[in-house]
C-alpha cells in the first residue's frame, strides 16, 4: 500500500539487472537504498539514493551509475520521466493515471487505507500512565496517557500486536501515606474533628468519599486498634478505591488498559527476589559502597555496604542500590522485577511512556532490561514534557476536590474528550505544551482540531449537497479523471496517496504527532480548493451541468474524508459530519 516500497523494489530490480549485465559487480549491499519524496517537489514525485549508495563499493562515479539505473527505470509503468540530479540522486515523475489509481484504492479501502503488516504481528508491551494510585488523574498526566494510547493505536495500524499495561505503584511510602490520609477521613466520617490535614498527607476532598465508604462498610472497627493493625487493610481499601476512580478517569479519556500489574503483588510473590537471584547468578550483583550523591547535601548520609547492581556495565552512569538500609527492596529493584516479568510473558519489545520528571531513571532501567533479558529484550522510554493550562492566557485554578492539582475531568468537561486527545498529541512529546482553553475551543484555522474536523464536515456537506442534482451519485463509480485539470487537485491526490508512508514513518519513529501535521496539511489543501471554487465557478466541486467532472471531484472529496477519518481514528477522535456552533 505504501507505493514507495513498490518503487524501491523496482529500483532493486534495476540494480540487479545491471549486475547481471556486468555493469555493476556482484555482492553489493542494498540495505541502505531508499526511495522517498524528493526534497524539492518540482524535481519529481519520488527519488532514490541508489547511485550514491553504490558509488563507494563499486568505485564508480555516482552520476554514471545513476544514468545506468535511470535507463532501467524508464521502462516502469506510469513513469514518465527519470532524471539524475546533483551528486547522483535519481528523480522519477509519475503519470496522473498513477495518482488516479491510488485514489481508487483509497475509495475501495476507505479508513483501512494506510493499514499495513509492517510490524509482522510482533508483540509490544506498552506501559503508560502508571501513576501512584493516590487520587484522580492529574490533567498533566493526561498527556502521557493520550500520547501512549495514540501510539498504541498507531502501532496496531501498521501490524504490531500491542498490549496496553498499567503498573500499579501500590507499595512503598506513597501508598502508606494514602492509607494514613484515608484513615483521617475515616475518623472524620465517624464524626471526629480531625483539624487541618497534616503536611505531607493527601488533602483532596475526594478522600472524604473514601473515608465515608470505609466507615459505612466497617463502622468504628478501626478506631481503637493500633496503626500496625489498620494500616494494611485500609491501604488495600484506599488503593482499590483510587484504582476505581483512576479507571473511570481513563475511560473518560477513552483509554482502556488490558492489564493492570500490582507492585505489591510482585513483592509478595517473590518476583523481586527471583530477579535479584537471576542477576546474582550472572555475576551482576555485589556488595559495595556508593559515593555521596553529587550536587546534593544530605545531612544524615553515611557510606555503608549496599547490595548493588552493576548497571554501569550496560550504559548507566553509576551502579545502583537494590536494598534500603532497613533491608526492604528499593523501587528500582521492583522495576527490574517488573520488566523481567514482562519479558517472561513473551514481550521482547517494551515501550514505557513517562512524564519528563522520570528522565533521571531512563538509563538505569534500560541498563537493567539489557541485563535481565541477556540482551534479548529492548526497552524504549518516551518522555512527555509538562503541560501548562491557561484560559485566555491566565493560569487555570487548581481543582478544589483534588486540592493541589487540576483534574483531567475538569479539562475534558470544558473542551470535550476529542479536543483534549488531539491537542495532547499535537506536539512532539518532549516539547512543552501550552493548553489554552480559549484557543482549543476557537473556530479558526489556528486551532488544528477544529480546522481538520471542519474539513471532514465540509466533505460530508458537499456529498450531501450533490444528491440534489445527482441522486444516488455514490452508486456510480468515478471515472473521467482526465477531466481534472487544476494542478491543485492533482497536488491533493498526491498528498492523500502519501498517507500510508506517513503512518509508517510515525510508527517507526514513535512520534504520532507527525500525523497531526499531515492531517492539517490535507485539511489546508482541501479548504484551499473549496475557496478556489468560490472564486471560480468552473472549479466548484458540484457542476450540475457536468456529471462526470462532478463525480471525479466527489471522488477526491471522498478520499479526503476517508484519510481524515483514518487519522482521527488513530487519535481516538470521532470524525464529525456536521459542525455545530
Amino acid at each position: 500500500m505504501n507505493f514507495f516500497h513498490s518503487f524501491r523494489k523496482e529500483v532493486l530490480k534495476a540494480v540487479e539487472s545491471l549486475v547481471s549485465q556486468g555493469v555493476l559487480p556482484e555482492g553489493l549491499d542494498f540495505d541502505k537504498i531508499a526511495t522517498e519524496p524528493p526534497r524539492d517537489p518540482t524535481h519529481g514525485d519520488l527519488a532514490t539514493n541508489a547511485a550514491l549508495i553504490l558509488s563507494k563499493p563499486t568505485g564508480k562515479n555516482p552520476r554514471e551509475i545513476g544514468e545506468f539505473i535511470a535507463g532501467e527505470l524508464k521502462a516502469i509503468p506510469f513513469v514518465t520521466e527519470v532524471t539524475v540530479a546533483g551528486p547522483g540522486f535519481i528523480n522519477l515523475r509519475l503519470a496522473p493515471e498513477f495518482w488516479y489509481d491510488q485514489l481508487l484504492t483509497i475509495l475501495e479501502q476507505k479508513e483501512d487505507y494506510g493499514t499495513s503488516n509492517l510490524g509482522l504481528g510482533e508483540k509490544i508491551n506498552l506501559e503508560y500512565v502508571s501513576t501512584n494510585p493516590t487520587g484522580p488523574i492529574h490533567a498533566g498526566h493526561g498527556r502521557v496517557a493520550v500520547v501512549a494510547d495514540v501510539l498504541a493505536n498507531l502501532l496496531e495500524k501498521v501490524g504490531y500486536n500491542v498490549l496496553r499495561e498499567f503498573y500499579v505503584n501500590d507499595a512503598g511510602a506513597q501508598a502508606e501515606k494514602l492509607a494514613k490520609s484515608t484513615y483521617l477521613r475515616y475518623r472524620e466520617a465517624l464524626g471526629e474533628e480531625i483539624g487541618p490535614i497534616p503536611e505531607g498527607y493527601y488533602p483532596g476532598d475526594y478522600l472524604k468519599e473514601v473515608g465515608k465508604a470505609l466507615a459505612e462498610r466497617d463502622g468504628d472497627k478501626w478506631l481503637s486498634p493500633p496503626e500496625s493493625e489498620w494500616l494494611d487493610p485500609i491501604r488495600e481499601f484506599a488503593i482499590n478505591s483510587m484504582m476505581t476512580l483512576i479507571r473511570k478517569d481513563l475511560a473518560f479519556m477513552g483509554i482502556h488498559h488490558e492489564v493492570f500489574t500490582s507492585e505489591m503483588e510482585l513483592t509478595h510473590t517473590g518476583a523481586i527476589q527471583a530477579a535479584v537471584d537471576f542477576l546474582k547468578d550472572h555475576g551482576l550483583i555485589y556488595e559495595g559502597m556508593l559515593e555521596a550523591p553529587r550536587g546534593k547535601v544530605i545531612e544524615d548520609w553515611e557510606p555503608r555496604l549496599q547490595l548493588l547492581f552493576r548497571s554501569t556495565e550496560f550504559g548507566d552512569d553509576t551502579d545502583r542500590a537494590l536494598q534500603k538500609s532497613d533491608g526492604s527492596w528499593t523501587y528500582f529493584a521492583g522495576d527490574i522485577a517488573y520488566h523481567y516479568d514482562k519479558f517472561r510473558r513473551g514481550y521482547n519489545q517494551m515501550i514505557n511512556v513517562w512524564g519528563a520528571d522520570h528522565s533521571g531513571t531512563v538509563k538505569r532501567i534500560t541498563s537493567a532490561v539489557k541485563a535481565i533479558t541477556e540482551g534479548k529484550g529492548h526497552l524504549d522510554v518516551i518522555l512527555c514534557q509538562i503541560v501548562s493550562f491557561t484560559d485566555k492566557g491566565q493560569p487555570v485554578k487548581m481543582s478544589k476536590r483534588a486540592g493541589t492539582f487540576i483534574e483531567v475531568r475538569d479539562v475534558i468537561d470544558k473542551v470535550g474528550k476529542d479536543a483534549f486527545r488531539f491537542m495532547m498529541v499535537s506536539r512532539k512529546s518532549d516539547a512543552h505544551l501550552d493548553f489554552d482553553f480559549q484557543k482549543v475551543l476557537e473556530q479558526t484555522k489556528d486551532n488544528p482540531v477544529f480546522y481538520i474536523q471542519y474539513a471532514h464536515a465540509r466533505c460530508h456537506s458537499v456529498m450531501r449537497m450533490a444528491r440534489d442534482p445527482f441522486p444516488n451519485w455514490e452508486k456510480t463509480p468515478p471515472h473521467s479523471f482526465n477531466l481534472l485539470k487544476d494542478e491543485d487537485e492533482l497536488k491533493l491526490l498526491k498528498l492523500l496517496a502519501g498517507w500510508p508512508r506517513q503512518v509508517e514513518i510515525a510508527a517507526l519513529a514513535r512520534e504520532p504527532h507527525r500525523l497531526c501535521y499531515y492531517l492539517y496539511e490535507v485539511a489546508a489543501q482541501f479548504h484551499m480548493l473549496w475557496n478556489k471554487g468560490k472564486d471560480h465557478a468552473l472549479l466548484r466541486f458540484i457542476l450540475p451541468q457536468n456529471r462526470d467532472l462532478t463525480r471525479a471531484r466527489l471522488a477526491i472529496i471522498q478520499g479526503v474524508a476517508h484519510i481524515i477519518a483514518s487519522g482521527l481514528q488513530i487519535f481516538g477522535v470521532t470524525p464529525v459530519e456536521e459542525m455545530r456552533e
